[in-house]
């Protein structure tokens, strides 16, 4: 059976910033990861542990090849003593175990927080492959041929439509929960080619560089989720984390992740200061328009002109939705569409798995996410939860 991951370069972009991030302000720390399967699967994922261990002994195998160190390099915002890191990493199998409770898959990485935290993205999309491996692929690839096909339709006659004030840009964002790799190749080399006007890059480093593409991305919730776990009030962890990211990338990848403990909380912490600093913000729970509301706003609250900022959304988007809040919103401010697994896993069969691997504990201490979403905080302590809903006054 062939190896699922073919390079430590086939990984989300924004995991190379945050490693960067976090080994220059916090290379002391230690984290625990765990894997999570929030729906219910065609057979037991416990189904794919043996597989699950083989593929990890393969990943922990690799290490990055001198072309793409050299292609890292030229990505200005990360740094040359990272990239003589990267040189030296290798995953280490002891960090890391996958095992079995009745029915359910469990994975575990837990250790230093720099080693650990890159496990995540590998994980989902080994996981993600070999679950559907083992269901009829020739028929799942001929019905996501056709729906790629109307996929393109749609854009294509979007595209004749008058343009508004900003453009509409879309990229892949579909590498955790994509149906297999080859497949992520084939939707990205056809969307390149289709529809280059509008299609703008992809957050698999791997394929970014093979296809020339932009890779995009910045931080996610671990970031800041880390930064409950590192400073003495909890109270300002959400303006530490924006700080360090500020100090660390001087003006480049300016847009903030605001859903850790919900809009509002964000909001609040992000002030003149901040929204001046940041490009924008990137949406990821809950109603998209009322954020992108809140967003607005605030950018006016604090008199600065919302056409100079951008808005990036990413839960769950598909390509009417992405249309739909371009036409919302798109005379006003500057947009961008993360597009995931509705690229690279709709293919008419089972349905995608909806799997994280989320920080749950950083330097022994618990952290959360406390989602705009149901279903989407992340915790094992309800005590913390507790204290975080009172100290930033988040009930929802």
């Amino acid at each position: 059976m062939t190896a699922i991951v073919k390079s430590l370069l086939e990984n989300d972009l924004y995991k190379f910033p945050m490693w960067q991030t976090m080994l220059h302000k916090r290379p002391e720390a230690s984290a625990e990861y765990d894997f999570i399967c929030r729906s219910t699967p065609e057979y037991p994922l416990a189904n794919l542990l043996g597989d699950v261990k083989q593929e990890l002994d393969h990943l922990c195998s690799l290490q990055f090849a001198d072309d793409e160190l050299a292609y890292l390099a030229k990505l200005r915002y990360l740094k040359p003593d990272f990239i003589e890191f990267l040189s030296l990493f290798r995953f280490r199998r002891k960090y890391i175990k996958a095992f079995a409770e009745g029915d359910t898959l469990r994975i575990q990485a837990s250790g230093p927080q720099v080693h650990v935290m890159n496990f995540e993205i590998f994980c989902l999309y080994i996981v993600s492959e070999l679950y559907f491996r083992r269901f009829d692929q020739a028929a799942l690839l001929a019905e996501g041929r056709r729906r790629l096909q109307e996929k393109l339709a749609t854009l294509k006659a979007f595209a004749e439509q008058p343009a508004k004030t900003h453009a509409f840009e879309i990229f892949d964002f579909g590498l955790r929960r994509r149906a297999w790799g080859s497949w992520q190749e084939e939707v990205v080399r056809t969307f390149q080619a289709e529809v280059p006007s509008l299609f703008k890059g992809t957050s698999n480093v791997y394929l970014a560089k093979q296809f020339g593409l932009t890779p995009i991305g910045t931080m996610a919730h671990e970031y800041l989720q880390s930064y409950q776990a590192h400073v003495v009030r909890l109270r300002e962890f959400q303006r530490m984390a924006l700080e360090d990211w500020a100090q660390e990338f001087r003006g480049d990848l300016g847009v903030a992740l605001t859903d850790t403990i919900g809009m509002d909380a964000f909001l609040r912490d992000f002030d003149l200061y901040f929204a001046k600093l940041f490009d924008g913000l990137r949406h990821d729970s809950g109603d998209p328009v009322v954020w992108g509301e809140k967003a607005i706003a605030h950018y006016q609250k604090l008199r600065i002109n919302p056409h100079s900022k951008r808005l990036v959304f990413s839960d769950g988007l598909d390509i009417p939705k992405a249309i739909g809040l371009y036409q919302h919103f798109a005379d006003r401010i500057q947009l961008g569409f993360g597009i995931g697994t509705h690229l690279t896993n709709d293919l008419g069969g089972p349905k995608p798995l909806n799997i994280v691997m989320k920080l749950v504990c950083c330097n022994g201490d618990p952290v959360a996410k406390l989602s705009d979403a149901p279903g989407k905080t992340l915790c094992n302590d309800q005590t913390f939860i507790a204290y975080l809903r009172q100290i930033f006054n988040h009930y929802a």
